[in-house]
């Protein structure tokens, strides 16, 4: 009866945290709805500002001025409140963490977090204008260029995600050497083959131009290098932590 009783609080909590988390990103999409058309506005930006004189965007379907604008305030509204949406996990997963655990997992969240944000930066500032105006530029002539609204709502989003996803590969090789999967030595080893790799894996999620396969991929090498620096400062901390345990045993 015990057990029972403590599954059944461990999942009224775990439906307390998403409702928690539910209505933090309702409680932002509600405040961004009002500025769905300037916020589409802004994001359209990068594509509008290289186009060429007369061109515009268009909208094929007919729900598509309504529903794009209410898609990009949706998914904005769960980007702007995944700290809130952290903070939920954190606060289920933390009482069973022992000590030392909870003093590593803090601030990977919110490394991971701002991790993510930068990801969705340096596309949106760096790749977006870059990769759009080659794009016109390698348009065949005659050809009047009018992206759909949808098409361009769905595009960005993916380069979001990608990007936002290759930023976090610091805390990934962090977690991989803090439970002993692999050691910074090791990948150290490996480094050709993580650099021949992050090409690939840059021309698998951006689409099919050199630009922003490179804009990614660079990005995603070098953070690969900043985790293995961090990594390797960690496991020297927690050697000197053990041999001083030892020693004081």
């Amino acid at each position: 009866m015990a057990e029972q009783s403590s599954f059944i609080s461990h999942l009224i909590e775990l439906r307390t945290r998403i409702l928690r988390a539910l209505m933090a990103v309702l409680f932002v999409f509600l405040c961004l709805f009002y500025f769905a058309q300037d916020l589409y506005a802004y994001l359209a930006q990068p594509l509008v500002a290289s186009m060429p004189v007369g061109a515009s965007m268009i909208a094929t379907d007919v729900a598509s001025p309504f529903l794009a604008p209410f898609k990009l305030t949706l998914v904005l509204s769960f980007f702007i409140a995944i700290p809130v949406v952290l903070y939920q996990v954190w606060g289920f997963v933390a009482p069973g963490l022992y000590k030392n655990e909870k003093k590593m997992v803090a601030p990977l969240l919110v490394s991971s977090t701002l991790l993510f944000y930068s990801g969705m930066a340096f596309a949106y500032y760096v790749v977006f204008p870059l990769a759009f105006m080659f794009f016109n530029s390698v348009a065949p002539d005659g050809v009047l260029i009018s992206t759909d609204i949808s098409s361009y709502l769905n595009f960005v989003l993916k380069l979001f995600f990608a990007f936002g996803v290759a930023f976090e590969i610091p805390v990934a090789i962090i977690l991989m050497c803090w439970t002993g999967v692999t050691t910074p030595d090791n990948l150290r080893k490996k480094r050709p083959y993580v650099v021949v790799g992050v090409f690939v894996v840059g021309m698998l999620l951006t689409p099919p131009d050199v630009i922003s396969q490179t804009l990614l991929a660079l990005p995603m090498w070098l953070l690969f290098e900043i985790g293995v620096i961090i990594g390797s400062l960690y496991t020297k901390k927690r050697a000197e932590q053990e041999q001083q345990a030892e020693s004081e045993q």
